[in-house]
């Protein structure tokens, strides 16, 4: 069975187990896993629409009645023991330390953002956070539906004072449907929002491994509903952005994205915008928002390892649990420059768990490229 540590320490924080998709033991091997966390919450991550259903009618009956499910598909998974594929992972929040609820964001393509803003702020009075403890979000969309610049901007603004962090469901980088599991459905084009409050300590681990260059270039026709670019530098844009980066057009691939990111300058830090795929019209898809006018920057790749790294051991505390949300171009970067171990042993060092995303929320931002995560620490053991 592959279990996080801490399940060995009466549930003293989060719990992360990991079993193989798809197989005979899987909602065994979970269950066992789970055993005596008496969670409030759970997450999972990495099934697919059918997994996600019958991981949900398999793992209720033996959890809490009042234990809050939910989930999604992934383009890769982090277990016990780092990186993984084709793999489920399930993460209990037990609940003498947490509590949680969970609201559906339906009808993505349609943003009805007032409805949204009243259901969160009815969901935040019944609520009832306790001033004591921490209060935090947690946000799963689809990772295809491109509205996560809209969704953070609205919770943001309808809980101000509450920190949101978050990932976009991947399917394994086939770009064809991603699935969200809520209130006892799997769906798709939807979002999940899940408000949780904690006895203990939490501090946000965001890292991104690039920096800018001198490369610049212009958006000169776009697509900004589609996320597209159309020119950049009123040339056909996958063609510029091969003479930008200095490869040919036909070695354009998500691992070349991921090494030469284009990068946008917003709030004085530069933030990937990350290139999915080249259209048939020879323009780039990007997985945020893109308008007309807007000015580019190419990022170059840095050290991987060892910001990351110098990032997690600053921690005022060791973690009981990372729980991460990892963009699915970081660990295609790490698998180019043979890294895959040497960060597996890192998670695994420091009990990160979570899932290769679409895309990656926090601050009020949609980003791309970049580890975004939440620590939690015993209160104890923070100075």
């Amino acid at each position: 069975m592959n279990t996080d540590p801490a399940a060995m320490e009466g549930a003293s924080g989060p719990v992360a187990v990991q079993a193989d998709r798809g197989g005979t033991d899987m909602v065994p091997t979970l269950l066992d896993g789970l055993r005596g966390t008496n969670p409030a919450l759970v997450l999972l991550f990495g099934a697919q629409a059918d997994d996600l259903a019958v991981l949900q009618a398999a793992l209720a009956p033996h959890l809490p009645p009042d234990c809050v499910i939910a989930g999604c598909s992934s383009a890769g998974e982090i277990g016990p023991q780092g990186y993984a594929s084709d793999s489920v992972v399930a993460i209990g929040f037990p609940a003498r330390h947490f509590r949680a609820a969970s609201l559906l964001l339906p009808d993505l393509a349609a943003l009805p953002v007032s409805e949204w803003m009243a259901q969160l702020r009815q969901m935040a009075r019944d609520f009832g956070p306790d001033p004591a403890r921490h209060l935090f979000g947690l946000l799963l969309t689809d990772g295809l539906a491109g509205q996560e610049d809209a969704l953070v901007a609205t919770l943001d603004a309808a809980l101000p004072s509450v920190p949101v962090l978050g990932g976009s469901a991947g399917d394994g980088l086939d770009f064809r449907r991603t699935s969200l599991l809520a209130q006892g459905a799997v769906r798709s084009g939807v979002a999940v929002f899940l408000l949780v409050e904690t006895d203990l300590t939490i501090r946000e681990v965001t890292f991104a491994h690039f920096s800018p260059t001198p490369t610049r270039a212009v958006v000169t026709a776009a697509i900004p509903e589609k996320r597209r670019i159309l020119e950049l530098n009123a040339e056909p844009a996958a063609q510029e952005y091969a003479r930008l980066t200095g490869l040919r057009r036909a070695d354009l691939t998500p691992s070349e994205f991921a090494r030469h990111p284009l990068l946008l300058r917003m709030g004085g830090r530069h933030h990937v915008r990350a290139i999915s795929a080249i259209t048939d019209d020879d323009g780039l898809s990007l997985m945020s928002s893109i308008d007309t006018g807007t000015v580019l920057t190419l990022g170059r790749s840095e050290d991987l390892i060892q910001g990351f790294s110098d990032l997690l051991e600053a921690l005022p505390a060791p973690p009981l649990m990372v729980l991460a949300f990892d963009c699915i171009l970081r660990r295609l970067a790490l698998e180019r420059a043979g890294l895959t171990d040497r960060m597996s042993d890192l998670y695994r060092r420091h009990r990160v768990a979570g899932f290769n995303t679409y895309g990656e929320q926090h601050s009020g931002m949609h980003v791309n490229q970049t580890f975004v995560g939440l620590a939690f620490m015993r209160s104890d053991d923070v100075a």
